[in-house]
């Protein structure tokens, strides 16, 4: 199994009580490197990515600098969504009560303050509302609405007085965003369309690898998660449920590239059943996979299946339309 997030992060893991302390100094570059978790941005690109390469591949035109805001405000809303669960865990006291064995938070060990992060989650809404501005004078207030909403879901998933992440939703909530939000989205921000069904399949395959990756970190942390208060998916159902629920998520997105191929009328969209083999590797390895810190490498591995997923449709929709 491959390595854990933290050394995929590159930013040390922070020593068990009792041992020596963590080399990532506070308020340092590694310190926000850790509440930033750059590796995760691949949720947000990726779908991106993948509705750009679709809607090139069907003919339209698409504007550049319209295409890097689209772009550019993906990854902040990822940035906003990561400084949020950092900070708002904490401030919930989430990380003073039981053993929680996921990755480090930074305000959790006291290498920022929660003020430093909520003003960088201020200043994250700023540079992505002004983003967005230039795509809302263009497509209207549809923009407007999934930019706002956007917002508040990454706020609100681990902010409020019942944060997302306490209840079943959390899944719901990423293959919203991440999936039809950031697919869909992209399509109309960029053509002012939202009707090709093609990118709403898209849409469910990226956004089912995404959501794997949640159900990734609520079964490794399930039993923390039932001491701090935190009803997930993984609590209300059981840690076993979830292993259909990985499943499916990691290998429909295979079997929803036979419609998309059939509409788009381009084999070319089947690129990504070269991972078939790989997937039904992930899917056993979650399934066997022992409790503790061996999630994480199950957890990495689902980023990178999302991201060569992803790459994989936009190779194919780009030789698509060459075809």
């Amino acid at each position: 199994m491959q390595g854990s997030v933290e050394h995929a992060l590159a930013v040390p893991a922070p020593a068990p009580a009792g041992g020596l302390p963590s080399p990532v100094a506070p308020g340092s570059v590694g310190a926000w490197l850790m509440a930033l978790r750059p590796r995760s941005l691949v949720i947000a690109v990726s779908p991106v990515l993948a509705a750009m390469a679709l809607i090139w591949s069907r003919g339209d035109a698409i504007d550049p600098l319209q295409a890097l805001l689209v772009f550019a405000a993906a990854v902040m809303m990822q940035v906003i969504t990561n400084l949020q669960n950092d900070v708002g865990y904490t401030l919930r006291g989430g990380e003073k009560k039981g053993t929680r064995i996921g990755l480090p938070r930074a305000t959790g060990l006291g290498l920022l303050t929660p003020g430093q992060v909520q003003v960088a989650i201020a200043i994250a809404i700023l540079i992505t509302l002004a983003l967005g501005l230039p795509l809302v004078m263009a497509r209207g207030t549809p923009v407007l609405l999934m930019g706002l909403a956007s917002i508040l879901a990454a706020l609100a998933y681990m902010g409020g007085p019942r944060p997302i992440a306490y209840t079943p939703l959390g899944e719901l909530t990423v293959m919203v965003f991440f999936g039809f939000v950031a697919v869909v989205g992209t399509d109309y921000a960029l053509t002012g369309g939202a009707a090709d069904p093609v990118l709403w399949l898209a849409a469910a395959s990226v956004g089912g690898i995404a959501t794997a990756a949640i159900v990734v970190n609520n079964a490794r942390d399930w039993e923390h998660d039932r001491s701090v208060g935190r009803v997930t998916l993984a609590v209300l159902a059981g840690r076993r449920a979830m292993d259909g629920v990985f499943a499916a998520l990691v290998l429909g997105p295979l079997l929803l590239l036979l419609p998309m191929a059939w509409l788009a009328q381009s084999p070319w969209l089947l690129l990504p059943a070269v991972l078939a083999p790989a997937c039904v590797r992930l899917a056993r390895d979650f399934a066997n996979c022992p409790p503790g810190l061996p999630y994480n490498g199950v957890l990495f591995r689902t980023f990178l299946m999302e991201l060569k997923f992803a790459a994989l449709l936009v190779v194919g929709a780009i030789l698509a339309r060459l075809a």
